[in-house]
């Protein structure tokens, strides 16, 4: 979909995360075999595609692409590993993320270094997420000395990122100033709009973001004639716009003017069929980030997931014990908004039933890393269970998180689905997510481009 995006190369570092601890053992002796080159036997794959598994099926493995797919396949000179009741999906791919700004429980301009960025995508990656998009708040350390090439192509370990570049907000409105978000453009005028997006389009952003709602009444709404701008100047550079929405009436407007994402749910109303034709006319992405309302209200309550060790893991130092806090809890609970905020997640996932239903392309995304409560990592899998419990079968969900991710990137050749050709970008679970979407939390195992380490 995006055409400016640069081709991925083939070349990975590998990114491991072990529930248990404990992986299938490898076959031969690795240290005089090719560990690239590799026979991945007695797989259940799922691939993304949307079909059931299939069971028993081996993988050949070779220069960080999946060379053949079949049964009973051999490979001279190939480490070969057995993964007998395992499953195999396609890596994550998250279509709304942030990386860099949040640490420990802040989120503030200071964060943002290399070092927190590598440990982040890294974190990403040990989650099964090798693809992620960053929507809006990135700074010039990005882009300096090669940093995002290598981040996008793959040379770096972690997940691979495309970013937006600085976003459009409005000046006196979100983003939130107080969530490291100094850096967005804040155009007053048409013409200033047009100047920012010409110098941001010299950093060649994956897409270009902008905040057009009003945070719940509390600031004021970006000018319809700014964002239309933004909209169309974009789009005569090649660069598709997604926008961060909450109104319908907002989403019909800003569809009007040529948006090709929706970044976030509907959450003031039922989405009504005027928007779903004009979605679908214009071939419109919706990426529900439906983890994110949950995080604004769940945390009051005690949810079946706070003492996982996966969840556990994802977070920053100091997070657990904030948000597990009597004070935390009960702050959460009693605050004014706590009522909206559950009405805005209920009505979120109805309406991404809606919008799936109609045959409307749908994007995993989770809004993760933009404040300490949205997980890294752990938020993409607890996406995928708000996926099949808003009506999605898990086959549905998976997809979206794949397959349509990388639509959405505009490298569907390149991953996104386990096919021959295609960057051998792998989750190897302990168990089925076809019939238990939860399972996609049991890995084993993450490949990136072929390559594995434990």
């Amino acid at each position: 979909m995006l055409n400016n995006l640069r081709n991925i190369v083939a070349i990975g570092i590998i990114c491991t995360f072990t529930v248990s601890c404990q992986g299938p053992s490898n076959q031969g002796n690795a240290d005089t075999k090719d560990s690239t080159f590799l026979l991945l036997k007695n797989l259940n794959i799922i691939d993304g595609n949307g079909a059931a598994a299939a069971a028993a099926v081996d993988l050949i493995i070779k220069n960080g692409l999946i060379a053949e797919i079949g049964k009973d396949l051999k490979a001279d000179g190939a480490t070969v590993v057995d993964y007998s009741n395992k499953t195999a999906i396609p890596a994550l791919i998250s279509g709304h993320v942030h990386i860099g700004n949040l640490k420990d429980t802040t989120t503030v301009a200071a964060n943002y270094t290399k070092e927190n960025i590598l440990a982040q995508v890294k974190k990403y990656a040990d989650y099964g997420v090798l693809d992620v998009m960053v929507m809006g708040s990135d700074r010039a350390l990005l882009f300096e000395n090669g940093f995002y090439d290598s981040l996008q192509n793959g040379k770096i370990n972690g997940a691979r990122v495309y970013s937006a570049g600085y976003g459009f907000g409005t000046p006196k409105g979100l983003p939130p100033f107080d969530l490291a978000m100094d850096n967005v453009n804040r155009p007053s005028n048409v013409e200033q709009a047009k100047q920012q997006l010409d110098n941001l389009a010299t950093l060649k952003p994956a897409m270009i973001k902008m905040w057009v709602d009003d945070g719940g009444g509390k600031f004021p709404k970006m000018d319809s004639a700014i964002s239309a701008t933004i909209i169309i100047e974009a789009k005569k550079k090649g660069i598709a716009t997604a926008a961060h929405v909450f109104y319908q009436s907002d989403a019909k407007r800003l569809i009007r003017n040529g948006l090709k994402v929706i970044a976030h749910s509907i959450r003031d109303t039922i989405i009504d069929d005027e928007l779903i034709d004009l979605m679908k006319k214009n071939n419109v992405i919706y990426i529900p980030t439906l983890t994110l309302d949950e995080y604004a209200y769940i945390y009051g309550e005690s949810p079946s997931w706070i003492n996982d060790e996966f969840f556990k893991r994802s977070l920053e130092p100091g997070v657990y014990e904030m948000i597990t806090s009597p004070g935390f809890q009960q702050k959460t609970r009693t605050s004014p908004a706590y009522s909206a905020k559950v009405k805005a997640w209920r009505t979120a996932m109805a309406n991404l039933f809606k919008v799936y239903k109609a045959g409307v392309t749908v994007v995993m995304g989770t809004d993760s890393g933009a404040m300490p409560i949205r997980a890294q990592g752990f938020s993409e899998h607890r996406e995928l269970e708000l996926l099949v419990q808003a009506g999605l079968t898990p086959l549905q969900a998976i997809t979206t998180a794949t397959k349509n991710g990388a639509l959405m990137l505009g490298v569907a050749d390149k991953t996104g689905t386990i096919e021959k050709g295609k960057l051998a970008d792998l989750i190897i679970l302990d168990g089925d997510p076809s019939t238990d979407i939860s399972n996609t939390k049991k890995i084993i195992r993450v490949y990136k481009a072929g390559i594995a380490v434990r």
